[in-house]
């Protein structure tokens, strides 16, 4: 009885760890991107855990927390980013402007400006400051975001690529944008990649209703089973 007893209590732990190791060999299954993971954007509060997964020091993007929800006052620009920006009184500059690749926007009179990652206000104060006084007195700017840059959703969707970005935009209506889920769709694991504003890269797990910022990359997995 002794021995049948102990083949028993073999065969229970034998399973338990047979329950707790395949869900872990599933999360990992596949996913062999070398992006960091967070459980949600770095803020101030995740500066040390941004640290140790960078190692460097916390990215700029710590600056920018607060949501899309806010409105464009507290956006942060980026590459791609299409802009209207008037100069009072001078409608030789004032106009429309795309930021390159790089985030840079290109200004007559005084060249580059690193736009990305400014606010709105910040990128006004930094014309206006350029140009007065060597070429405009009293420089007057105003600028205002006509296109934000697109978003893009990857994996299982119907039709996986780039879409133009919208206020209040979640993972599970970016999903309804790309078309909709394969039937090998895992519909509650994602992840949405995004850059700071040093082009590092990081990946943050995502519910269905998490916040998708313009330039994010949202990735529907795969299920196994």
């Amino acid at each position: 009885m002794t021995t049948a007893l102990a083949t028993d209590l073999r065969s229970v732990l034998g399973w338990l760890a047979a329950a707790l190791l395949i869900p872990l060999a599933l999360v990992g299954c596949g996913d062999s991107d070398p992006t960091p993971i967070l459980d949600q954007p770095p803020g101030r509060d995740q500066t040390l855990s941004v640290m140790s997964l960078t190692g460097g020091p916390p990215p700029a993007a710590n600056r920018s927390s607060a949501t899309l929800e806010a409105g464009d006052a507290a956006y942060r620009l980026g590459a791609n980013d299409r802009l209207r920006i008037i100069v009072f009184g001078q409608d030789k500059l004032s106009g429309e402007y795309l930021l390159a690749g790089d985030g840079a926007l290109a200004f007559p009179l005084i060249g580059q400006i690193a736009a990305s990652g400014m606010t709105i206000k910040e990128l006004e104060l930094a014309l206006a400051s350029k140009l007065d006084p060597d070429y405009i007195a009293n420089a007057s700017v105003s600028v205002e975001v006509l296109t934000r840059r697109p978003f893009y959703v990857l994996g299982e969707v119907q039709k996986p690529g780039s879409y133009p970005h919208t206020s209040r935009l979640n993972v599970l209506s970016a999903v309804a944008t790309a078309g909709g889920y394969t039937f090998r769709a895992r519909t509650t694991t994602f992840y949405i990649k995004r850059a700071d504003e040093q082009g590092k890269l990081y990946r943050i797990r995502a519910t269905p209703e998490t916040q998708v910022r313009p330039g994010d990359v949202v990735e529907v997995m795969e299920r196994y089973f």
